[in-house]
């Protein structure tokens, strides 16, 4: 029997962590005989048709004139307000994970109109979400909803496990009613008036301070083996990586091949290269090692010099990468952390702003990697930590392990499974 020809409708955030996510899924589907479009954010276009998806895009403002390169938006946010990184996860809320929220929800409400249109114009058998905030056109289009989070999953709140956004441990509680009741201080209001908008769209309610609902099959990326000890619902399902296939080969430069030292990959992702002083602080510490770095330079890589010992560009093929490497230094994304799992290499992790604190907190706690302030370590912390890591075999071996059985689960096309069982379950 032909298995019946499918439209999967993704709409992911701007970000490259979730668009990639998504990108890596829909080309499991699309090499399956499946069609995929995506509502992606207007300045994907033509990104994702060279992968062989369709576009079908939506301005989440007002656009600009002139061309805009993928995510701009939230590259010069995160330029503006990198100073508030520097302070405590729990003042943070106040004064950048509020600001954030509020300019998700001015995108949502922007591009209503835009989605409804596209929802009828596609005519989707499932739409798949990776975003943290709902966009009521996917809820009320009749169509089976798919929710991905492919973010540190604290983002699925629940009494057992530390504060999303916080950073703090899962062994020490001393701190989570604070930082819960600060979230609740600072966003009650604004949930309240996004929810009521939500409902007056024509979708359900949202979940107490929540600003996006489930659906009738969610997933999730993150490895077993680092995974919070809690029970959740039978809609919800784990995938252990999904890592996209769709990026280039990569062959290592000549003057990296030839050399000394560790091979290490140093990114802080395309939104945390933003800020530029950080990115010279660290690669000015690394100049000192006797290691090879490849370095993820991001969107002002223009001014941003790299020493001998260092080879990067603007845009790196990553999947491509981390198998060849002995270590990771990261800001923390999701991707990025969970990659590193996969091809099982230890992390240092610098994180900025997000679910980033959460995710370095788990792997330093669990021993994956160590977790440094990322605007106050020194020079002696973070190159000690280097070498700590590249000199532990116990914990290389660890890693490996867990790579390989993180590999073995697939959860590239355990997700593409799923997609497929909700869009069929309605016909």
């Amino acid at each position: 029997m032909t298995e019946r020809r499918l439209t999967v409708l993704f709409v992911p955030e701007s970000a490259y962590g979730p668009t990639n996510n998504c990108v890596g899924i829909g080309d499991v589907l699309r090499r399956r005989g499946h069609r995929v479009v995506f509502a992606a954010e207007a300045s994907w276009k033509g990104k994702l048709t060279a992968l062989g998806f369709e576009e079908d895009l939506v301005d989440l403002a007002p656009p600009s004139e002139g061309e805009q390169d993928a995510g701009q938006f939230w590259k010069d946010f995160i330029r503006d307000t990198a100073p508030e990184f520097r302070k405590p996860t729990i003042e943070q809320l106040e004064t950048w994970i509020k600001p954030v929220w509020e300019e998700l929800i001015a995108g949502v409400k922007y591009c209503e109109p835009q989605l409804r249109g596209i929802i009828e114009r596609v005519q989707p058998d499932v739409i798949v979400e990776d975003n943290v905030v709902c966009f009521p056109a996917l809820l009320t289009a009749g169509k089976p909803f798919v929710r991905i989070m492919s973010c540190n999953p604290l983002e699925l709140r629940t009494g057992d496990v530390p504060p999303v956004f916080s950073g703090y441990p899962a062994a020490d509680r001393s701190g989570w009613a604070q930082f819960r009741e600060a979230y609740d201080r600072s966003h009650r209001a604004l949930w309240e008036e996004f929810n009521a908008w939500v409902v007056e769209q024509g979708a359900p309610a949202l979940p107490e301070l929540d600003f996006i609902h489930e659906g009738a099959t969610n997933l999730y990326v993150y490895p077993e083996a680092a995974d919070y000890e809690r029970a959740l619902g039978p809609s919800w399902h784990r995938l252990d990586s999904s890592v996209r296939e769709t990026d280039e080969k990569f062959e290592l430069p000549t003057e990296l091949r030839d050399g000394d030292g560790a091979l290490i990959y140093f990114s802080l992702g395309s939104l945390g290269s933003a800020d530029v002083e950080l990115m010279r602080r660290v690669i000015g510490v690394l100049a000192g090692t006797p290691h090879r770095y490849i370095v993820s330079k991001g969107p002002l890589h223009e001014e941003i010099e790299l020493p001998s010992n260092m080879w990067g560009a603007e845009f790196l093929p990553q999947t491509s990468i981390l198998p060849l490497v002995d270590l990771v230094i990261t800001h923390g994304g999701n991707n990025t952390t969970t990659e590193a799992l996969h091809f099982g290499k230890p992390m240092v992790l610098l994180p900025l702003f997000w679910d980033q604190y959460d995710n370095a907190q788990r792997m330093d706690e669990l021993g994956f990697g160590v977790r440094l302030d990322t605007y106050r370590f020194t020079d002696e912390e973070l190159t000690r930590t280097v070498e700590r890591l590249l000199a532990d075999h116990a914990l290389r071996k660890r890693l490996a392990d867990v790579g390989a059985e993180i590999r073995r689960r697939d959860g590239l096309r355990r997700a593409a499974d799923l997609i497929k069982g909700a869009a069929s379950s309605t016909t």
